[in-house]
Formats: structure tokens, C-alpha cells, sequence
């Protein structure tokens, strides 16, 4: 870390990108899930750059670039938001700020987000059909924001020349390693997140109707459920987390066991879903395979390894041939106070917090700490903010305060690297303001959350809603210029001319497309 410390090595860290995957849902003006179609003027949820759609046709995803700089970002990402409000209007539709759920019917109320004809779009469409079938379409349902974080090859050349065993390698293997270092600290430590930034302590009590649950009816407003010490009820058993896949134990020691593991998921079939089967009696697609997992997408990670893909290319196979590229964070509920879902200060916690994930020493890992891990993010999912709070590391047990002090202590030391490449202070300010949500629970969102419901005696939904309205109205207030609209007009008008031509030069079948998609999978299970 020191090493960074000088001028001439410091300056490498102004070319760390950070981008945003952020996830909303739309609804109607009572809180309903919109049964609307993605909006024409929003463009090709299949080839926009900037607005697409996750699982729902209802569940809208923004993409920003990525950003040298934290502000500009959020600039792109307002705009963003500021041109969706303005084609929402017609429909008086708004976004959802939280990540759980509005009120939601039955799962066929529930639309799955289409594509168009072409084979990607059409295989996009039978991942979420697949998705449905095998965890109910509710729990799809579910928003966050996703943080993509790199580091540039002037910073990794100086990392290596300062490694003593980095030299025998190639730049992109030693990245490819050093990123795998990051994700197994990540996964040591990305409980702090869920503590700092967990906003989802609560949900609607029609997301929990008919399953299992531990949670309580909330005693101040009615068709709520909560727990009092809860933090990020999103990234618990509610959330995306399925029973099939707790034997799933994913190895992050190096890129080929890391392959070897995703790979065999899926191309082995699991019992659970041959059941199903791939299509139904009048040949319709149910899902995409019978494996544990359709696509690596399927596998819920609080992180992932990443490198941009081609066309029709699998992820793992773009990491087997190109290496990681790039992380993404999964971890980070939406902040259903900020319009924009997110605020440069938690994105600079983000920024020093992963890189002291990766200028920390990185242990290899095994079994036993995969299954601690589950542990702490359990505890700290549904007890969070629980008085004297004990997580697991190693043989021993730890206070969630002890640790957590030392992880800011550490991520403090990365903030004043990154200060000193910005020539400020506000990443130090920034990660300095989090040691008082570990002196007083009250300060988190999770607390702010349930206490504006206690005050209020609202219910989840009244509470939400009324937020949804307040970001309503301030982006309305806030309308796009003349230029920046029509940017964003073109922009939709070019990506549904991009999808029409996808479909107009298809000659395989979607079976033939499938066969060979799948095919990559083969040449990546030996992780070569």
C-alpha cells in the first residue's frame, strides 16, 4: 500500500472506472405493478446502451458508462432517470425507490420482459421464463444496484513490478489473479456493506404470503412484515437465494477452478429440474436447460469476476479466452431516499473499500469459509443492528464492531491513497462518517427506514409510495433541455432500428443458436 503512497505511483489510481447497473421498478400512481409494455420512446430493452430491463418488463435497468470520476456518473445516471420520468408521464407511472417490492398480484401479474424475435431477445425471454418456474416470478422482482469497479494497466504494471512472484506472468494473468485476491477479501468482508448500506428491513406482507418465513408483522401499520434488527432483507432467504444452489460451493481461488465449478452447474442436469423439462407439450420452451443453472447468470453472488462479451458470447467464455476485466458488486439495496438510488459518498466507500479487498493480503479459501461466510451474511442480513453482535472468522468468534473498525481502519488507509490522486478529502470524510453507524444502529438506513415507518405508522407500501412520489415530483420539476432530449430520442430510435436488423439477418434456428451457445460452455468445464 505504501507504494502507492508516491507521486508517480499514486497518480495511477485516477484511472480507476466505476460504472452503475441500477435496477427500478415501475408502478402506477397506487403502488401497483405496472402492466404496461417497456415504453417505445425508452427504446430496445434488447440493444439500448442505457435503459433496458431485468427480469419483468416492469423492472427497469439504467446503465452508465464507466467513469473516471464519481460526479460525472451521477450526472449521466440523473439524465437518465430525468428522460424515463419524462415518457412515464403519459401513464402517470413512477419508479419503485426500494429494492423490495410494490404490491404484487399473482405470479401471472407478473409480466416477463420480452426481447423481440430474434435469438438472443428470444433466449433472454426463456431465462426468465426458467427463472419463473423454478423461484416464483415474485422473488425476480427484487432491485439493487450493481457497482462495477476496475483498475487501470498503468496501476497493475506497478502493482506487478512490486510483486515478487507477479513477474513470472502476463499482465492480464497477473490481473486476472490479483482481481480473484479482491473477491475472496470482498466475500470475507462485504457484511460491513450490508450493515452500512442495507436499506430493506421490511417488506410488503403480500411478498411473503404462502412461504416461509421468520419475519414479524410490523406493530405499527398493518400488511407488514419486518424484523426490528433486520438490515438487507434482500440479500437474506427472501431475497435472490435459492435452496437448489446452498450445495453450490463456488470456488474463487483461481479463474480455472472458478470456471471449472460454474461450468459443471451448468452443463450437468439436476434432478429438481428435469421434472419440468425443457419444453412442454406443444413444444414451447419452459426453461433454458435442466441444469442447476441456465446461464452463470443464475448463480447468486454478492460478486462477480467480468469481462466485456461479443455477441452471442458466454460470459465464462469471454473470461476463459480475455480474463477478468473488471468486478461487479452486487451487494447494494437501493436508497429509497435518494432519487437516484445512490450518493457519491457511498460510491467513494465503495471505491476505498474494494481497494483495500485488493492491497490487502488474500488467503486462499475452502469450503469451511465459503459456509462461514453464508453465516455472517445471514446474521447480519436479519440481526444486523443487534446490541454486541458476534460473526464468525476462522476458529474464533469476533464482535461485528471489532471487525468492522478494523475493515474501515484499513479502507481509511486506501481513501487517503485516493484522496491524494483527487487532490481532496472527501473519500477520507466519506468512509470517517460510516464509524458512526457503528456507534449508533440508528444512523444506518435500515434504522432510518423502520423508524419513519414507526413515526408515521405506515405501512411498507404507504411509505414507500410516498417517497415514490416526492422523486416523482422533484424529477418533474427537472426536465431534460431540448438537446439532451433529443440525444436520448436517437438514442432509443437507433437501438429498436439495431434489434429489427438483429432479426431481419438471423438465419439459425433458435435450437441451432442454443446448441452452439451451449457448446462454449464444453470448451470452458476444463477450465483450459
Amino acid at each position: 500500500m505504501a507504494a502507492f503512497a508516491t507521486a508517480d505511483n499514486n497518480a495511477s489510481l485516477r484511472g480507476i472506472l466505476r460504472g452503475l447497473e441500477k435496477e427500478s421498478l415501475r408502478v402506477t400512481p397506487t403502488g401497483t405493478l405496472a402492466q404496461t409494455d417497456h415504453p417505445e420512446a425508452l427504446g430496445s430493452a434488447l440493444t439500448h446502451p442505457h435503459i433496458t430491463t431485468d427480469y419483468s418488463e416492469a423492472l427497469l435497468e439504467f446503465i452508465t458508462e464507466p467513469f473516471a470520476d464519481v460526479e460525472p456518473l451521477l450526472k449521466q445516471l440523473d439524465n437518465i432517470h430525468r428522460y424515463t420520468y419524462s415518457q412515464l408521464a403519459p401513464n402517470h407511472e413512477r419508479l419503485w425507490p426500494a429494492s423490495m417490492p410494490c404490491t404484487l398480484g399473482s405470479d401471472n401479474e407478473i409480466p416477463v420482459a420480452r426481447y423481440g424475435s430474434s435469438n438472443s431477445g428470444t433466449m433472454k425471454t426463456i431465462y426468465r421464463i426458467g427463472l419463473g418456474h423454478r423461484y416464483g416470478r415474485a422473488m425476480q422482482t427484487i432491485a439493487g444496484i450493481h457497482y462495477n469497479f476496475s483498475l487501470p494497466d498503468e496501476f497493475w504494471s506497478l502493482l506487478q513490478a512490486q510483486s515478487q512472484t507477479g513477474n513470472q506472468q502476463s499482465l492480464q494473468d497477473f490481473k486476472t489473479e490479483r482481481y480473484f485476491g479482491l473477491i475472496r477479501n470482498f466475500r470475507r468482508n462485504f457484511w460491513l456493506l450490508i450493515y452500512l448500506f442495507g436499506a430493506s428491513p421490511a417488506v410488503c406482507s403480500c411478498f411473503v404470503k404462502n412461504r416461509n418465513h421468520q419475519l414479524q408483522p410490523f406493530p405499527f401499520a398493518e400488511q407488514t412484515h419486518y424484523l426490528p434488527f433486520a438490515t438487507s432483507l434482500r440479500m437474506g432467504d427472501l431475497g435472490y437465494q435459492s435452496d437448489a444452489q446452498k450445495s453450490l460451493v463456488v470456488n474463487y481461488n483461481n479463474l480455472s477452478d472458478y470456471l471449472k465449478t460454474l461450468c459443471g452447474a451448468i452443463t450437468q442436469s439436476h434432478p429438481a429440474y428435469e421434472h419440468l423439462g425443457v419444453k412442454d407439450s406443444d413444444g414451447n420452451y419452459q426453461q433454458l436447460n435442466t441444469s442447476l443453472l441456465q446461464i452463470e447468470n443464475e448463480f447468486y453472488s454478492s460478486i462477480r469476476p467480468k469481462r466485456t462479451t461479443e455477441r452471442g458470447e458466454t460470459a465464462l467464455q469471454a473470461l476463459r479466452l480475455r480474463g477478468v476485466e473488471y468486478v461487479e458488486v452486487r451487494c447494494v439495496d437501493l436508497n429509497p431516499y435518494e432519487p437516484l438510488g445512490i450518493t457519491s459518498e457511498q460510491m467513494q466507500v465503495m471505491d476505498a473499500f474494494l481497494l483495500y479487498c485488493l492491497l490487502s493480503d488474500s488467503p486462499q479459501t475452502d469450503a469451511r469459509e465459503f459456509y462461514q461466510g453464508q453465516e455472517n451474511q445471514k446474521r447480519i442480513v436479519n440481526q444486523g443492528r443487534e446490541p454486541n453482535l458476534e460473526l464468525l472468522r476462522g476458529d474464533d468468534s469476533i464482535t461485528m464492531r471489532s471487525w468492522a473498525q478494523e475493515i474501515i481502519a484499513g479502507s481509511l488507509a486506501c481513501a487517503a491513497l485516493l484522496d491524494q490522486a483527487k487532490t481532496g478529502n472527501q473519500y477520507q470524510q466519506s468512509v470517517q462518517q460510516q464509524l458512526a453507524k457503528l456507534e449508533n444502529p440508528a444512523l444506518t438506513p435500515s434504522a432510518r427506514v423502520l423508524r419513519d415507518m414507526q413515526e408515521k405508522q405506515q405501512s411498507f407500501y404507504a411509505h414507500t409510495l410516498q417517497l415514490a412520489e416526492q422523486h416523482r415530483a422533484w424529477f418533474a420539476t427537472r426536465p431534460l433541455d431540448e438537446k439532451g432530449y433529443a440525444e436520448f430520442a436517437a438514442m432509443g430510435e437507433k437501438s429498436l432500428q439495431e434489434q429489427a436488423a438483429l432479426e431481419q439477418r438471423q438465419q439459425v434456428s433458435f435450437d441451432g443458436y442454443l446448441e452452439n451457445y451451449y457448446a462454449q460452455y464444453r470448451g470452458c468445464s476444463c477450465g483450459q
